[in-house]
């Protein structure tokens, strides 16, 4: 089992601050195996028949229940988030941890039962830091899921992966209560491929996938809360140029990308026409772990006259900025210093698939992908 070092901190920082936690990711993400390291004593599998029908009088299985006390897939039982409050209120000596894979639905059913009770942490598969910087390629091929990472070999991980995006559209879609046809769903979501890293245009993608843009945007919404893309927002700010107002999609995970595209092997992957673009998402997604902020803190920024840059956010009063390239040796460009001037950068990391950290001015530095460990380094 490869150790989940930085998850495990985390999860255990917010454990010590409230009496619930919740662990919100996609399936097979390593939830539940992050979650038995903190107890084994109380936990209840609702997927598993007989957990399941022990809670069927909850109040009588978990009053008297000492200790932290861990639910999986909780998202099958929403009416146990009133009970909990009541317990978590009456019962000092209870600690939760809940988990479940639908993070919109959970996060408002959970919020409006136990609002000033309960965190979250996000787990998306494996970081950089936990499978070794010196694997980036085969996590940037097979992707963060755990299965997917760690099969015996990359024609069993695309084996897996075409099975795990089968099993979520014919499966798990259905169980969270959205009547779309599996197919349907597939073929919007091998269509996103094509704008991966790109800006979207929801006009435009309702032409031409053929549905309205209500639809459009319903199933973008469907995908996104369940952890299979990211809509990444555009920075507003009073800059004095016409900014891009239009968010950029990606989906998240690397392997699922290649494999709804086809890419079964590292020189597929190499050749493709979405070699940038692939490297581009997955960079991002490395980095933004790393980092170590919610989802919602991070945006992109671009001009309509061309300038752009990948990923900026604000820490400790200050603008910071990411741009990746798939190169050999970046150097600055015109976009990197109008993205200096305009958001009055503190500091901007090029991120590339090289071996060496170097200044390309005093305010940009090259950052290769290997450098990029469990938090991120501010200058």
């Amino acid at each position: 089992m490869i150790d989940r070092p930085t998850d495990r901190e985390k999860l255990q920082q917010l454990l010590d601050l409230f009496p619930a936690v919740a662990i919100l990711g996609p399936r097979q993400s390593g939830k539940t195996t992050l979650a038995r390291q903190f107890s084994e004593d109380h936990f209840f599998d609702l997927e598993d028949p007989e957990d399941a029908q022990a809670l069927e009088q909850p109040k009588l299985a978990l009053g008297a229940l000492k200790g932290l006390i861990v639910i999986d897939e909780i998202q099958r039982i929403p009416e146990l988030f009133p009970l909990l409050r009541h317990l978590i209120d009456t019962r000092p000596q209870q600690r939760y941890l809940i988990l479940g894979r639908a993070s919109r639905d959970l996060i408002r059913q959970s919020s409006e039962s136990l609002a000033g009770r309960i965190a979250y942490h996000q787990l998306a598969g494996f970081r950089l830091s936990d499978v070794g910087t010196a694997q980036w390629r085969s996590l940037w091929l097979r992707g963060a899921l755990p299965p997917a990472f760690t099969a015996s070999s990359d024609e069993n991980s695309r084996i897996w992966r075409n099975q795990y995006i089968a099993t979520f559209l014919e499966r798990d879609i259905p169980q969270l209560g959205i009547t779309i046809p599996a197919s349907t769903l597939r073929r919007f979501w091998t269509m996103l491929c094509h704008y991966h890293g790109q800006l979207i245009n929801y006009a435009e993608f309702s032409r031409s996938f053929g549905e309205s843009e209500k639809n459009i945007r319903r199933y973008l919404d469907i995908l996104e809360g369940t952890f299979m893309i990211r809509l990444l927002q555009p920075w507003h700010s009073n800059a004095g140029k016409r900014l891009v107002k239009r968010p950029k999609l990606y989906v998240r995970d690397a392997g699922l990308f290649h494999a709804l595209i086809s890419i079964q092997t590292e020189r597929d992957l190499l050749g493709h026409i979405k070699l940038g673009a692939s490297w581009e998402g997955f960079a991002l997604e490395c980095a933004i772990r790393a980092i170590g902020k919610g989802n919602e803190d991070f945006s992109f920024w671009a001009t309509h006259s061309g300038a752009e840059v990948d990923l900026v956010w604000q820490e400790h009063g200050k603008n910071w900025a990411i741009e990746v390239k798939h190169a050999d040796a970046p150097r600055k460009t015109k976009s990197m210093q109008s993205a200096l001037d305009d958001l009055e950068l503190e500091h901007l990391w090029v991120v590339y698939p090289g071996e060496k950290s170097y200044p390309l001015a005093p305010n940009i530095t090259t950052l290769p992908i290997e450098q990029i460990g469990a938090a991120w380094e501010y200058p």
